[in-house]
């Protein structure tokens, strides 16, 4: 539900998660630090493209794991969108399994979901401003890659979709499911998983699954 804009000088967030006492805390988070508004809570991730639609922010809070897409592909969205827009992940997920994916893919900072209120007030604050949030560890895990030009863990080779494939094939999804879920072809989905295979060397769906779980990219 929308609320006024109560004063222009407040930053306005658009908070995404679709679970109630998380949105709950994190509104509260933030009313106490005066200078931000929430102006919109979304529980999906078509609530929230369209809230972008037609309302302005200047930062959105979203979970990575959401119940329509995950906070990737709203990612992607919201940047199609409105490219200036600064976008911040949420996530129980730790940093090293999204984190520099979501910063490539244009977010303004990835943040674990027990952050503390003054780092995601500062986040906030340093996204509207243009700048991005990077934790120490992240930070140098992408020193890292840089200096070694390193293609990273073998998941962090896949394109954004093949990911989420690879992600829905590891916790037992059909390709006939999965194509219904993202709306292609089982032949198109066949073809991420034959290019899955060919960037990882993983053959088969329990190699598929039992990569997943040993690299904390499922539950």
């Amino acid at each position: 539900m929308l609320q006024n804009d109560v004063g222009s000088r407040k930053l306005r967030v658009l908070l995404v998660d679709d679970h109630p006492m998380v949105l709950q805390g994190l509104h509260t988070m933030l009313l106490e630090a005066g200078d931000i508004d929430v102006v919109a809570v979304a529980t999906d991730a078509a609530t929230a493209i369209a809230a972008v639609r037609h309302t302005r922010f200047d930062v959105v809070v979203s979970d990575m794991a959401l119940p329509d897409k995950t906070g990737l592909v709203l990612l992607k969205m919201i940047k199609a969108e409105q490219p200036g827009l600064a976008v911040l992940m949420l996530s129980m997920y730790a940093e090293e399994v999204f984190a520099v994916r979501a910063l490539k893919l244009g977010a303004a900072g990835y943040l674990m979901k027990d952050v503390d209120a003054g780092t995601l007030v500062n986040a906030i604050r340093r996204a509207a401003g243009g700048g991005k949030y990077v934790s120490p560890g992240i930070a140098e895990r992408l020193v890292n890659q840089l200096a070694t030009n390193s293609k990273g863990a073998p998941h962090e080779r896949l394109s954004e979709r093949e990911f989420e494939v690879f992600r829905l094939i590891s916790v037992g999804k059909s390709l006939t499911e999965i194509g219904i879920g993202l709306h292609v072809s089982v032949k198109t989905i066949s073809g991420y998983r034959a290019r899955i295979i060919e960037k990882t060397a993983l053959r088969t769906n329990a190699e598929f699954t039992r990569y997943a779980l040993e690299n904390h990219l499922i539950d």
